[in-house]
């Protein structure tokens, strides 16, 4: 079957749009009209800023809602066929390009999201009474969905060096691990929710202890694309030939271009027995791929490079106001500014809030991630999505000021109009 003629009708390509990227019309988006869209993070707690779930609220590129839109005018709603498996297969391989990292398409498969390709790791590689680490603050799934295949997790809490302005892995305790019979480790890169972009240097010493205890990672690179600052994402089975066979590596084009719902992620197997375990195994989470999401995630790699670009600058200018924030309103917050991704992690034990996702959204009706869902380590701190129109970011900062000034837990020296 010629996909290129019966299947698929070409989106715009980046060459074709200027990406159509709007930020004055995401400017003036007000929690009214994000409500209306109907979005959990909008709706779950009304009135309030949606600062938990980790989705954007940019819209759609228009190659994606007008590649969405002309496969529902053909009614190309039916399961997912063979020629858009390979199309999504295709498009990401192109997309790794970006990371310097040339991957073979036919070692690249659909999945429904990251999550179903780590079940698919814990359940076939792990296995039932064994176990995995996972550094923590993780993201949550991370920590419990291992338990639900009989999978014990290690969490290993990541060393912060405030000093240096960087999170550390604790290789000591890891190598413990491995040396009392671990033999899986979750690599998040970026590291979700701490921001952290992992070096060459650093994901090699993994990959030794790796070697030398026979370990095998899950590498988790959804959020690949959002990285700042002067720092480069490198996909963990790029390094080397060892890296490759090591990982078992999942991405998704949902974090990028806020097409989660559409449900269509990609896991890159580079050990040849993963494919043929994947291929004998798997075939059940393939078929629960959806094919609009495969539309709309081919549509994304192909031709939304310059939309990405505007949400990227968009960010990079959120970015600059939490920094601001604490720099001045929120200097006794424990944090470390993100390298990557689009989420905060805020450490308010200093201020003795022992829940502060639960103060913030009584006093202030702004809905945080619970810092405990992300593991031992986070009790008194919050992960925060701030991948929201800028001025709703503001008015997040100023609801949070306002609550703690109230109770005398930050300084009256900075005001919400000098800020």
């Amino acid at each position: 079957m010629d996909t290129k003629s019966s299947i698929i009708d070409r989106p715009m390509n980046e060459t074709e749009t200027d990406g159509g990227f709007d930020a004055a019309r995401i400017d003036a988006e007000s929690i009214e009209e994000l409500e209306r869209i109907g979005s959990d993070k909008w709706t779950r707690h009304p009135g309030c800023i949606g600062a938990f779930i980790a989705e954007m609220d940019y819209g759609l590129a228009p190659c994606v809602a007008k590649a969405i839109e002309q496969a529902t005018e053909r009614g190309a709603l039916g399961y997912i066929p063979d020629p858009w498996k390979k199309e999504v297969a295709r498009s990401c391989a192109a997309w790794q390009l970006r990371y310097d990292w040339n991957v073979n398409p036919a070692v690249i498969r659909p999945v429904p999201d990251v999550l179903e390709a780590f079940e698919v790791f814990l359940r076939e590689i792990v296995r039932a009474d064994n176990s995995i680490i996972v550094p923590t603050p993780a993201y949550m799934p991370f920590l419990s969905v291992p338990r639900l295949y009989g999978v014990d997790v290690i969490e290993i809490p990541m060393l912060r060096d405030d000093a240096s302005g960087e999170w550390l892995f604790d290789f000591d305790a890891i190598e413990r691990a491995f040396a009392a019979g671990c033999h899986a480790f979750t690599l998040c890169n970026p590291h979700n929710p701490i921001g952290k972009v992992l070096t060459r240097d650093e994901m090699l010493r993994i990959s030794d202890l790796a070697e030398k205890y026979d370990v095998r990672i899950f590498s988790d690179e959804i959020h690949a694309p959002f990285v700042y600052q002067g720092y480069t994402h490198v996909p963990f089975a790029s390094i080397d030939e060892r890296t490759a066979r090591q990982a078992f590596t999942s991405t998704s084009a949902s974090k990028s271009f806020n097409i989660p719902g559409t449900k269509c992620a990609q896991v890159i197997l580079t050990n040849p027995d993963d494919l043929d375990l994947w291929m004998r195994n798997a075939e059940w989470s393939e078929h629960q791929t959806a094919t609009i999401g495969a539309i709309a995630t081919t549509a994304a790699y192909d031709g939304g490079s310059a939309w990405f670009d505007g949400v990227l600058k968009y960010i990079e200018r959120n970015i600059a106001l939490v920094n601001d924030e604490m720099r001045t309103r929120f200097t006794r917050v424990g944090y470390i500014p993100p390298q990557g991704t689009y989420i905060a992690w805020l450490d308010f034990s200093p201020l003795g809030i022992d829940d502060p996702a639960a103060y913030f959204l009584e006093k202030a009706g702004v809905a945080l991630t619970d810092g405990r869902e992300c593991g031992e380590c986070g009790a008194g701190c919050v992960r925060m999505n701030f991948a929201m129109p800028y001025p709703l970011l503001r008015e997040c900062f100023d609801r949070m000021y306002e609550a703690l000034r109230a109770d005398g837990l930050c300084s009256e020296s900075f005001s919400i109009a000098n800020v």
